[in-house]
């Protein structure tokens, strides 16, 4: 395949990459030693350290990211550095086919950066990977002339795969609700449903089980407590998805296909 994945609309920190498990509230060190160590962890760029992030392969048809951090130990360099990471743990083997392999840079003059781990789940070695049961995959530093390994605690990774995506309850019909308000199914705007359609909705959109009201009145655009869009916003969503397909099949050699082997359409 060629083309740039739409996963760039999510910054996510992206739905969704979950919190799992907890967090220490522990600053990562810089010292000005005569080595350089590099750090790297998931969490915040201000230092606080998560256990584990959650990545679900389903949120992306092609490409999706996962954020981390690196920062060195030691006083900066007058050039640019690079440094990779691999894979390890119980589900490195399936994950490591799907891992970008890339020089992340610190650049001259840094102590460290923001970075984006990308996974494509196309490359999974089997489709059905992860959809029954979620695994553990950690990443560290490939050993390298630049730097040794971080400070305890700083020196990997460990991120939670899972490949689980369901059809959303109002996809073909609306719950009953107990309320007066009236909402409207998402197959009345974006069509009959398929993994991939929604797929790709999500990494198009970054929206999940989302719901559509409808009413006379004034609404907003999108509400983010309830994840409610509009019909108005709704229809605006469709034509970003008529798009989003137009540009993914003229940069592709195939169009885009459902798991049906029907091609997408919206």
């Amino acid at each position: 395949m060629k083309g740039n994945s739409y996963f760039s609309l999510f910054t996510l920190s992206f739905l969704t990459l979950a919190i799992m498990a907890s967090c220490s509230q522990e600053s990562v060190p810089t010292y000005d030693t005569s080595e350089s160590r590099l750090n790297i962890w998931v969490g915040t760029a201000a230092g606080i350290v998560y256990e584990s992030v959650s990545y679900n392969y389903s949120y992306a048809y092609e490409e999706g990211t996962v954020p981390f951090y690196a920062q060195i130990t030691g006083v900066p360099a007058d050039h640019d550095r690079t440094f990779r990471l691999e894979p390890f743990g119980p589900a490195a083997a399936q994950v490591a086919p799907t891992v970008r392999v890339e020089d992340f840079v610190i650049k001259a003059g840094a102590i460290g950066g923001t970075f984006q781990l990308h996974l494509n789940t196309q490359l999974l070695p089997d489709p059905s990977l992860f959809t029954e049961k979620e695994d553990t995959v950690r990443f560290r530093m490939v050993p390298n002339d630049e730097f040794l390994l971080g400070t305890e605690k700083h020196q990997e990774f460990t991120i939670i795969v899972k490949n689980f995506l369901s059809k959303p309850d109002n996809w073909d019909r609306v719950p009953t609700r107990n309320d007066m308000l009236i909402f409207k199914p998402l197959k009345d705007f974006f069509g009959d449903y398929s993994r991939v359609k929604y797929q790709f909705m999500i990494q198009v959109l970054g929206l999940i089980d989302f719901q559509i009201q409808a009413s006379m009145a004034s609404l907003p655009a999108y509400v983010e407590e309830t994840n409610t869009v509009s019909t108005t916003y709704a229809n605006q969503l469709v034509q970003k998805m008529q798009q989003a397909l137009a540009e993914y099949n003229a940069t592709h050699d195939t169009p885009l296909t459902d798991e049906y082997g029907y091609e997408v359409v919206f």
